[in-house]
């Protein structure tokens, strides 16, 4: 899998509420459709997301197979203190991608 892409500004100042951006690159394989020869073609999807600050839970979800290829995620956080967004995406096959982005205080 690709290198997800996130979006979070370097700097705020205590209590700013930030949008977060995130994208990932996946094919995301509903199960419903079929091969060439009519076999159906297995389930292949990112089924979780979430996103952590400094350890404590910001946001998460599970997925279902409707959403598109390349998950795409916004949401707002409210920041007040410098630290990490630690990102996680699980799919069937139990792989697990993960990407952090540091953010400080202006």
């Amino acid at each position: 899998m690709a290198k997800p892409r996130i979006k979070v500004p370097k700097k705020v100042s205590a209590g700013d509420v930030i949008t977060i951006k995130t994208l990932v690159s996946h094919k995301m394989e509903s199960g419903q459709r079929k091969d060439k020869e009519g076999k159906p073609i297995p389930r292949m999807i990112i089924n979780k997301f979430s996103c952590e600050f400094n350890g404590t839970p910001v946001f998460s979800c599970d997925i279902d197979p409707a959403i598109a290829a390349n998950p795409y995620f916004e949401f707002k956080a409210k920041v007040e203190e410098a630290g990490t967004f630690k990102f996680t995406w699980v799919d069937d096959e139990g792989e697990v991608i993960e990407a952090e982005k540091e953010i400080s205080l202006s």
